[in-house]
């Protein structure tokens, strides 16, 4: 069983609009709500694969309501924890292939709220085989918490996934997580160095163990103990669609390979696929079967 952690679910809302011009007045196409939030989108995908995972969220007020009825409708395992703030939505517009996103900010939640959260994970661990710990931490947490669930993957002998950026990332990685998985920006952000081969293997020295990042079009580069390569789809293949969610399905496929004990280059390889096949689909959790199973060939393994 992978366990996934989102400390900051939301309910998402896409509306659908044929062009995205500032300062005017749009009509709506479509609009779609869905339990959203990194962890979420994760644990939907590795369902979807057939892989046993459980999601672990703190859900309160009407927006938490759909949360968890959408994903009971998902067939998400999931375990709701209580004493947190009110659930935030996430909205994105989403026209031809660009996707403008907002963000609410999480509420703060309840004292020990975060304990209760940490005792629950602590109750799955014995039966997991990764912990997945995604996303932002809602106000009030310290930017250390993840910090201790690495912490207590380490204690009970399982790898640990850490995607995050900002301070929860940094503050953890001399806790050693096992792999984290930042976007260009992210190592930019948490390192001030512009080459992401750089950024990356700085990550490493402060203690990550792999450094997975998700460079968008430009595929995933690999720091890892065993070696360093650069994964992408062929410059003549264009995926056309929305990107979100496209590196939680990268997160998805790299738990899915810890577990399995998967060499590195298979491993990325599944994740470039994975997350493409996301980006053809309307939806972040979801994925186009047939693309992703057709795009697994495809994909150019380069050890640099």
């Amino acid at each position: 069983m992978i366990v996934t952690v989102t400390a900051n679910p939301a309910l998402d809302v896409t509306y659908s609009v044929k062009t995205l011009t500032p300062n005017t007045t749009h009509r709506v196409i479509e609009t779609h709500e869905q339990a959203g939030g990194k962890g979420v989108n994760v644990s939907r995908v590795l369902t979807a694969l057939g892989r046993r995972t459980t999601a672990v969220l703190p859900l309160a007020g009407a927006n938490g309501i759909a949360v968890q009825d959408d994903l009971k409708r998902a067939g998400v395992t999931h375990c709701v924890v209580p004493g947190g703030g009110p659930t935030r939505r996430t909205i994105a517009v989403a026209a031809d292939d660009d996707v403008t996103m907002l963000n609410e900010p999480g509420a703060a939640p309840d004292d020990g709220w975060w304990h209760t959260l940490t005792g629950v994970v602590h109750g799955l661990l014995p039966g997991a085989q990764v912990l997945v710990v995604s996303g932002s931490l809602p106000a009030g947490l310290p930017p250390s918490a993840y910090r201790a669930l690495v912490v207590l993957a380490h204690q009970r002998g399982l790898p640990v996934i850490l995607d995050s950026d900002g301070l929860p990332l940094t503050a953890a990685l001399d806790a050693r997580p096992t792999l984290v998985k930042p976007n260009g920006a992210e190592l930019l952000a948490a390192t001030g160095l512009t080459d992401p081969l750089e950024a990356a293997r700085a990550l490493k020295d402060l203690g990550a163990q792999s450094v997975i990042a998700s460079l968008g079009p430009d595929g995933i580069l690999a720091v890892t103990p065993d070696g360093t390569w650069r994964a992408c789809l062929p410059a003549s293949f264009t995926i056309r669609g929305n990107p979100t969610g496209a590196g939680d399905a990268a997160v998805a496929s790299l738990a899915a390979a810890l577990a399995d004990a998967v060499p590195w280059p298979l491993a990325l390889a599944d994740a470039v696929a994975l997350s493409a096949a996301t980006v053809a689909a309307p939806y972040a959790g979801r994925f186009d079967r047939d693309l992703h199973q057709a795009l697994l060939p495809a994909v150019h393994i380069e050890a640099l």
